[in-house]
C-alpha cells in the first residue's frame, strides 16, 4: 500500500519516533522564535490548527490546543489523593501550565518551580501566556536551577507532593528517572508525601520506563505506586502516562472533594480520574505482546 502524499504547498513539523516506526507532524505557518539556551535547542512555531507549539531539541513540548490534557493530569489526581497538600514542589515544568494547575487547590500554601532553564519559562510568558497566568501568585515561586540537587538538598518530611514535570529521560532528565532521585523525593516527602511523574507512552515505553520506573520507586521506599493513563494527541503514539507513588496507598482519592472542586477544568473530574486507574491487561500482568 503506497502512503498518501502531502500535496497542498503546505509547511509541515514533524517529529519523528524512530523506536516506534512512527512521526507525527503538524501543520505549521511559520516559525515564531529559534534560539540555543545554555542547556537545549528550544523553537516556538505557528501552527494552522493547534496554536503555538513549543518544541525542544526537536522533541515536542506543548501546544496551545491540548496541553490541558497534560497539565490537569500531572496536578490533580495526586493533589486529590492526597489527605491536604499544602507544600508542593515542581521539578521542570518550566511552561508553568502544571504550575498554574496546582494553584487552582485553595488548600496549597506554596508552590516552588525548579527548573534548570529559565529561557522555557521567559519564552512560555511570551508565546504561551495562558499558562503563566498564575506565575505572580502570592504562593507561587521560581527558582532556576538543577531540580536533583534541589531535591538532595531539601530538608527531610518538607514536602507534601513533588511534581517531576520533565522531558523525556535523555540528557539532563535523565537521572530524575533513578532510584537515587526517588530516595531522595522519599526522604524529602512527608508522611503522608506523593511524588508524580511523567511517564512516557504505554505503547511504545512500557517495558523501557514504566515497569523500571515503578520498580525503582518501590525500592526507594514507596509503598504504592500506578500508572495513570490519558490522551495526549501530540506525543508519540497519542497515549500517555503519569505514574504516581506514594508512601501510602495511592489508588484511593478524595472523590467527594473532587466532585466538588469550586475550579475550572476542561479534562479532569472524579469520573475521568477513576478511569485513569483502570490498567490495560498487559499492566497488570507485567508483560507486552
Amino acid at each position: 500500500m503506497t502512503a498518501p502524499t502531502i500535496n497542498d504547498g503546505a509547511d509541515w513539523f514533524t517529529e519523528v519516533c524512530e523506536k516506534g516506526g512512527s512521526a507525527f507532524s503538524l501543520r505549521v505557518r511559520k516559525k515564531l522564535h529559534d534560539e540555543h539556551s545554555p542547556f537545549q535547542h528550544i523553537e516556538i512555531w505557528e501552527t494552522t490548527d493547534f496554536g503555538n507549539l513549543m518544541v525542544i531539541d526537536g522533541f515536542v513540548m506543548l501546544s496551545s490546543r491540548d496541553n490541558y490534557l497534560y497539565h490537569e493530569m500531572m496536578s490533580h489526581p495526586a493533589l486529590f489523593t492526597h489527605p491536604a497538600p499544602k507544600r508542593v514542589v515542581i521539578i521542570g515544568g518550566g511552561d508553568c501550565g502544571t504550575l498554574r494547575e496546582v494553584l487552582k487547590h485553595p488548600g496549597v500554601q506554596h508552590v516552588l518551580q525548579v527548573d534548570i532553564d529559565e529561557r522555557v519559562t521567559r519564552l512560555a510568558e511570551e508565546y504561551f501566556p495562558e499558562l503563566c497566568a498564575s506565575n505572580h501568585d502570592p504562593r507561587a515561586e521560581l527558582y532556576f536551577g538543577d531540580g536533583i540537587q534541589w531535591v538532595k538538598d531539601a530538608a527531610p518530611g518538607s514536602i507534601d507532593l513533588v511534581i517531576v514535570d520533565s522531558t523525556d529521560p535523555i540528557g539532563p532528565a535523565e537521572g530524575l528517572f533513578s532510584e537515587a532521585f526517588y530516595r531522595d523525593c522519599h526522604r524529602a516527602l512527608g508522611e503522608a508525601g506523593l511524588i508524580v511523574q511523567q511517564s512516557e507512552s504505554p505503547l511504545l515505553h512500557y517495558e523501557s520506563i514504566i515497569r523500571p520506573m515503578h520498580r525503582s520507586m518501590r525500592a526507594a521506599g514507596f509503598a504504592d505506586s500506578v500508572s495513570l493513563q490519558f490522551p495526549q494527541p501530540v506525543y508519540p503514539s497519542g497515549w500517555w502516562t503519569a505514574t504516581l507513588a506514594g508512601k501510602q496507598a495511592v489508588v484511593e482519592f478524595r472523590q467527594e472533594d473532587a466532585r466538588a472542586k469550586a475550579f475550572a477544568t476542561r479534562y479532569y473530574n472524579a469520573a475521568i480520574h477513576n478511569g485513569a486507574l483502570a490498567q490495560p491487561e498487559f499492566f497488570l500482568h507485567g508483560r507486552t505482546d
